[in-house]
């Protein structure tokens, strides 16, 4: 097995499987890569029903992967939840699929502590030899575990802190093959963290307002191998929205809602038509390897090859709405668009929620608007049940 298996399986799950070297305006696409894309991809049935939206969505939960910082103001002593997502079906791939466990408990009214667990088996791939033999069957999958503190500062203003371990194994420590032999490979390992920052507070009687702005995955680069210019940066992420909710009547309430996204990776030089496109603080591959974590989230702001322009299609957009009725049943809807030069991921998503006791059900449901006719996005579905123990009135 060359090392192209494993550049195709990261690029499948970094959604750029779809994507062409040129867009059909004829402008090259220059799409940011990073190791372990998993870590961006929104776990839950809840946000993900709203466009994939969730830095100052309502606190729940889920709030570990959109806002830490929102722990502070969930309305439950405690609650845990398991989300299941079937990934990549409309590729026809039946054994991929995404796990994500989520937990927290309230010490008092101003800390609380959560903790959450994500699993993902991409299946399994046959390893072979440059003849095509089958050597091993292997089973690639990833996983994380990451513990939450978070704290309410005032009555409107909290913080959150998160740790996590990465692991990520896509060859099962097999033996591959490359230009210059044979090199054997192992899982990556990391840790990283995350800093969260939310406000909500009341316009008036029926309408409120809440901000966020949310900075994750900030850690160690993955390595597959020993070499040191074989490292992958993690999805460090920049995320910011705001939220308005309005009651309309005792049983009608309305949020919408609207996020911004950017990586904090910095962007690989490349080579087109044999001529190179440096970035502002890197002329090639050697001297990107060499930029550090927090340097690179740092430049990532100024060093696209295309100047400011190609700077701001680096910005996710995510805008959604979500309707309750006598907080028991929630109807979603949302839209995600990434400009077609960094992905061109463009999606419509629409969720339903319900509620009975301490339970709770969500399901979203992904509808491609690409113009592309086989998005491997098409008919992703996310399922969700929770249950929250909610203080004594």
């Amino acid at each position: 097995m060359k090392r192209l298996i494993l550049l195709t399986v990261f690029t499948m799950v970094a959604f750029a499987a779809y994507c062409q070297s040129y867009s059909e305006t004829g402008q090259y696409k220059n799409y940011i890569s990073t190791g372990m894309p998993i870590l961006l991809i929104a776990p839950d049935a809840v946000s993900s029903g709203m466009g994939d939206i969730g830095v100052a969505s309502t606190p729940d939960l889920y709030s570990a992967h959109w806002n830490n910082a929102k722990f502070a103001f969930v309305e439950g002593n405690m609650g845990i939840g398991l989300t299941y997502t079937p990934w990549l079906r409309n590729l026809h791939v039946g054994d991929m699929n995404l796990f994500y466990l989520s937990g927290y408990y309230r010490i008092n009214s101003r800390s609380t502590v959560a903790a959450g667990l994500t699993y993902f088996t991409l299946g399994d791939i046959d390893n072979t030899n440059n003849e095509g033999d089958v050597l091993q069957v292997i089973h690639p999958n990833e996983f994380l575990f990451d513990m939450t503190y978070a704290l309410k500062l005032n009555d409107n203003l909290s913080l959150g802190a998160s740790g996590r371990y990465i692991r990520s194994d896509l060859t099962n420590g097999a033996t591959v093959e490359d230009g210059a032999g044979h090199s054997t490979t192992h899982a990556a390992n990391s840790l990283a963290a995350d800093i969260g920052v939310y406000y909500q507070g009341d316009i008036d009687a029926t309408q409120a307002l809440a901000l966020g702005a949310f900075i994750s995955n900030l850690g160690a680069k993955l390595s597959y191998s020993d070499d040191d210019n074989d490292k992958e940066f993690l999805p460090a992420n920049l995320r910011i929205g705001g939220r308005y909710t309005n009651k309309i009547d005792q049983y009608n309430k309305i949020s919408l809602l609207l996020d911004a996204n950017k990586l904090l990776v910095p962007t690989r030089p490349y080579t087109r038509d044999g001529v190179d496109y440096p970035t502002r603080y890197a002329n090639n591959l050697t001297e990107y390897n060499n930029i550090g974590v927090v340097q690179g989230a740092l430049q990532s702001f100024m060093d696209a090859p295309g100047g400011m322009q190609e700077e701001f299609q680096e910005i996710q957009l995510s805008v959604g709405a979500e309707y309750w009725y006598a907080e028991t049943f929630a109807a979603r809807i949302g839209y995600f668009w990434e400009h077609e030069n960094k992905g061109g991921r463009q999606y419509v998503t629409i969720g339903a929620g319900l509620r009975y006791s301490v339970f709770a059900f969500d399901l979203a449901y992904l509808i491609p608007t690409t113009r592309i006719s086989t998005s491997p996005l098409a008919n992703t579905i996310r399922l969700g049940l929770s249950m929250e123990m909610m203080p004594t009135k």
